[in-house]
């Protein structure tokens, strides 16, 4: 049992720093690619790549099973159209130099979860978790009023990723043949805007640039090597562990954000930050006591 929780805790580990460094260099790289083209690869890709391990895990079983229920299947659609949505905001900020203000999504994502885990699907609070989610809306109010603009990217990272959760928690599916059929019912439109950014001359992914559209295939891989990981490692440590292990993701990110790529942290969005940690710590509090 210690075995697996300790190999359970190294994959989730591992999962949220892939997402938090590895997959923040790689994508910074390959930024020479706009960020909707990016996307494309990213969704078309990881579809391909899915094909090929759903055939040798042989799950195609439940892959048609699923496939079948025309309920499930609208569901899909649309929590594939919400991560998609997700992965150009994050792919944008980015390119243009908004890490932190990526990171700051990542961090409150959790605790809008509990907030439409509440609302939405009637589920427990009690004062803390209710307190955790007044900081984190009040962080957001500060920024507004000191920026006088919504911080808008993080807000649709954090409100597309928890609706994608709490649309996921209404069917029972796997992680890999979830997001299969999502980007498999994504990829006809990604494939129409490949077509229209090539007829506008915008694609870099073409015979003629062989070296930067190789740079573009590990996409795919980017996608699913840190899903893969951190799923397996939450169905070992279970979701408190596991939850609370995520948050090296966007403080890995809040660091190369700051640290490394030097972007701006004014005392405003530092204040902001401040407030989501605070809330940060009564979320992961909560977590340790259920």
């Amino acid at each position: 049992m210690k075995k697996k929780y300790l190999e359970g805790t190294f994959l989730t580990v591992g999962a949220s720093l892939w997402w938090g460094i590895i997959g923040v260099i790689y994508f910074k790289f390959v930024s020479f690619a706009n960020p909707i083209e990016l996307t494309i690869h990213r969704t078309l890709w990881t579809a391909l790549l899915l094909v090929a391990t759903t055939f040798f895990l042989s799950k195609w079983k439940i892959f048609f099973k699923l496939f079948k229920n025309i309920k499930t299947i609208i569901i899909l659609f649309i929590s594939g159209f919400l991560i998609m949505l997700n992965w150009f905001t994050w792919l944008y900020a980015i390119s243009v130099d908004k890490l932190i203000d990526a990171s700051f999504g990542y961090y409150i994502f959790p605790i809008f979860s509990v907030f439409f885990g509440i609302v939405f699907l009637k589920e427990t609070f009690n004062r803390n978790k209710v307190f955790s989610v007044c900081l984190v809306f009040i962080s957001i109010l500060y920024l507004f009023f000191q920026h006088n603009a919504i911080p808008w990217i993080g807000l649709t990272v954090a409100i597309t990723f928890s609706v994608y959760g709490l649309i996921r928690k209404k069917i029972n599916v796997d992680a890999d043949i979830g997001l299969l059929i999502e980007t498999l019912l994504l990829s006809p439109f990604a494939i129409i805007a490949f077509f229209y950014l090539m007829k506008l001359n915008l694609n870099i992914f073409s015979i003629n640039e062989i070296k930067l559209s190789f740079y573009l295939l590990f996409a795919g891989p980017m996608t699913l090597i840190p899903l893969y990981l951190y799923t397996k490692g939450f169905h070992l440590v279970g979701i408190g562990p596991a939850s609370i292990i995520f948050f090296a993701t966007p403080t890995s990110q809040f660091i190369l954000g700051t640290f490394v790529y030097g972007e701006t942290l004014d005392v405003h969005k530092l204040i902001s930050f401040i407030f989501v940690w605070i809330a940060v710590f009564i979320y992961l509090n909560e977590l340790r006591k259920e």
